[in-house]
């Protein structure tokens, strides 16, 4: 009983703030004002709060501009661990648009919607988001391209940090600077969570979203560790696969510290 009273209390309370910000969020949005940046971060801190998620920050993120973060990619809590952390912005697939609820909040957080298999509008995309990135705005990237179990990093794509490359040419500096992320989900009410617990906080995407939300309300607890790596600086004639390599290892290791309280070299 007291666990469905605290749900009713997350959605109403969640439904409200989401309500009041919403008409300045669209506000930001029609007129392109610098309000729909940080509103975001608001709503993201709010619902991160509510649903029990507790945030530890390791490092910090890059003050150069444009960056680029590269993360690894566990659940949709993802977005708002991230999104609660700094005011930033998503590259996601166009088929995110459509769905209910994400699709949504990622529109109204004007999201970069990628169509990665049509390379006649691959230009379009690019220039929006190097247009982005130079107007100051953290681009996120997950180039895994899909979600994990939460306990390994998986095969990361270069061909995903196209948009890096292909928008130094647009950028003031003739530089993008990429920073690997490492997002950890490690404990569930304080106690580790262990490798066959983490599927608490992660979603592959085999699982109905439904269900997993609601497991997520009834846990009501759950800590993450986000650490921000070294900086990898990308210029015009450098290679993607070896921006890709920099960038795995940087995240991997972060990944495996934080799961495993150990370095990687030590594995």
């Amino acid at each position: 009983m007291i666990t469905w009273v605290r749900i009713g209390i997350v959605v109403l309370v969640l439904l409200a703030v989401t309500l009041i910000i919403l008409p300045f969020q669209l506000i930001g949005l029609a007129f392109d004002l610098k309000i729909r940046r940080y509103l975001p971060r608001y709503w993201h801190r709010t619902a991160c709060f509510l649903l029990g998620i507790r945030i530890h920050v390791h490092g910090r993120i890059d003050r150069r501009r444009p960056l680029m973060l590269a993360s690894n990619h566990v659940s949709w809590k993802d977005i708002l661990v991230l999104g609660a952390i700094a005011d930033v912005v998503f590259i996601a697939k166009m088929e995110v648009a459509e769905w209910p609820i994400f699709g949504t909040l990622a529109k109204l957080q004007k999201s970069i919607f990628v169509v990665r298999e049509q390379k006649r509008r691959t230009g379009d995309q690019v220039n929006e988001i190097a247009e982005r990135m130079s107007a100051g705005e953290i681009v996120v990237l997950f180039p895994e391209g899909t979600t994990s179990d939460g306990n390994r990093l998986l095969e990361v794509k270069s061909s995903l940090f196209g948009a890096a490359a292909a928008a130094v040419p647009h950028t003031k500096e003739g530089v993008v600077h990429v920073q690997p992320v490492a997002i950890a989900y490690t404990r569930v009410h304080g106690m580790a969570m262990g490798r066959y617990h983490r599927p608490i906080a992660a979603w592959p995407g085999d699982i109905e979203l439904g269900p997993h939300l609601l497991g997520i309300l009834k846990e009501g607890a759950i800590d993450v560790d986000v650490a921000f790596g070294e900086t990898v600086d990308f210029r015009a004639g450098d290679n993607r696969k070896h921006l890709s390599q920099a960038v795995t290892s940087r995240m991997r290791r972060m990944l495996v510290k934080h799961l495993r309280g150990r370095d990687y070299e030590t594995l």
